[in-house]
């Protein structure tokens, strides 16, 4: 519970304070001026100061500096029976939370001070969330912070100082070269180059001298010696995009250079030793290519040392919003724009289950900036398929997985998502959402607890208050 500082030098007035906020639940402290607070301050931490501005030795407005100073984190709530607009300026300039005139309604002050509260606790996760980005390196392009996503985190941290071959595999659109670039940065090869090549993108033969270079007078057209992407790499990184698109005579290859570290230019008589750390990727399913005879069972096993899975959009729904949030900055940074999601826009986005991922949310949130006239992108900005995506379709597109499905685990994801959107309809307060829900407050609070969403219910008051106002 929150600790709270009562300061003036009115006895009354510290009692009733104490009183009402006690009975709230707080740690209350009290001083009866500046200089007895600032020595309190400096001894425990205090969450909440509310103090008069008129005081004798230490004034209210000379506290708030020197608290400032000596505890930054510490929000401060001024009232006065004085309070003029030069006394009210000098107190924000300086950095109070709040202002308040005496006399005051006592509801008045105990939601001013829930709200700083909320604020607080806002502006500690927000703390937390990069210190967690922060503590994992460059993975400041890799967005969410569902629970799958925090896995991910945690395994390119413990595999980007490794020499191992790595195979990432995901859907489309998840975002699997920014893992291996993330991979990458966090390794001691980060000042070498990182190179990339999409393997279904090329003939055979144009994959083998994108790959391995060629010698002039190879074929026709090559009229020069030129180097290939593992010999470009150095000691760098090589990313082989779609690698299941190869070729089985470019499997054998490939394989090849895995095992002795050597490759042969087209053309050339000689071999070139390779020191490039190779990360794979692929959309498709590699083990099952492997049972149809379709993939080399050396190759995979060479290439996924360590496998990393990508989770579709779909199966991290709670990153939606801060995805969607994060490409309407970069949109509005690059086009000039100030905008915000709407409420109604935000909650299509939810839905649908963005069978593109990433890359078709990014391009979405990118036309929908582009295209919105007024100051909040409104649902007309979204395509057809996203405005009109029903539970209906959503059974139509239910596929069951091959090999099974986590059902607690998916049950608890659909829990959490329903728990966020009542919430959102609600402007973040519970016990409207529980109704929504039809279960008890009480059993809401233990789900807000379970999945560790506090902070959305602080953030969405938040954003009603200042709707309100």
């Amino acid at each position: 519970m929150a600790t709270l500082l009562i300061v003036d030098d009115e006895q009354s007035m510290r009692q009733l304070l104490s009183l009402v906020f006690g009975r709230e639940g707080y740690e209350v402290r009290t001083a009866s001026n500046g200089r007895e607070a600032l020595d309190l301050v400096r001894r425990e931490p205090v969450h909440v100061i509310i103090s008069d501005v008129k005081m004798p030795d230490m004034s209210g407005i000379d506290l708030l500096r020197e608290v400032r100073a000596v505890a930054p984190d510490t929000a401060i709530v001024m009232m006065t029976a004085f309070a003029t607009v030069d006394t009210a300026r000098e107190a924000f300039k300086l950095g109070a939370d709040d202002f308040v005139q005496k006399p005051f309604d006592v509801d008045e002050l105990k939601t001013i001070v829930r709200r700083v509260l909320e604020r607080l606790e806002l502006v500690e996760e927000n703390r937390a969330f990069r210190r967690a980005q922060q503590q994992v390196g460059r993975l400041d392009q890799i967005i969410g912070q569902s629970p799958r996503m925090q896995a991910l985190y945690q395994m390119i941290q413990t595999v980007a100082p490794l020499n191992s071959t790595v195979l990432i595999v995901g859907e489309s659109g998840t975002g699997k070269e920014l893992v291996a670039r993330a991979i990458h940065n966090l390794s001691p090869r980060a000042d070498r180059p990182f190179v990339s090549v999409n393997c279904g993108a090329f003939t055979e033969t144009l994959l083998e001298s994108e790959l391995f270079g060629y010698r002039k007078g190879a074929f026709t057209g090559a009229t020069a010696n030129r180097k290939g992407l593992f010999e470009a790499a150095g000691r760098g990184t090589i990313f082989l995009d779609e690698v299941g698109e190869m070729s089985p005579a470019m499997q054998v290859k490939l394989l090849r250079v895995l095992q002795e570290r050597k490759v042969r230019p087209v053309g050339a008589h000689e071999e070139v030793d390779t020191q490039a750390r190779v990360i794979a990727a692929t959309n498709r399913d590699l083990a099952k290519m492997v049972k149809e005879g379709a993939f080399r069972e050396d190759l995979y096993y060479r290439i996924s040392v360590i496998p990393l899975e990508l989770p579709p959009l779909r199966e991290r729904r709670e990153d939606i919003s801060i995805l969607a949030e994060h490409f309407v900055a970069k949109f509005c940074a690059q086009t000039g724009k100030r905008l915000r999601l709407g409420a109604r826009t935000l909650e299509l986005l939810e839905n649908y289950h963005w069978p593109g991922n990433v890359r078709e949310l990014e391009h979405t949130i990118e036309r929908a900036v582009a295209l919105e006239p007024t100051d909040e992108i409104q649902p007309e900005r979204l395509p057809d398929a996203i405005r009109n995506y029903s539970a209906a379709s959503a059974r139509a597109d239910f596929v069951f997985p091959e090999e099974g499905i986590d059902l607690f685990a998916h049950l608890e994801s659909l829990e959490r998502a329903y728990v966020a959107e009542a919430l959102r309809r609600t402007g973040g307060n519970q016990t409207r959402a529980a109704e929504l829900l039809h279960i008890p407050v009480r059993s809401l609070r233990h789900l807000l607890d379970k999945h560790d969403m506090k902070g959305l219910t602080a953030q969405l008051r938040s954003e009603a208050a200042r709707g309100a106002e």
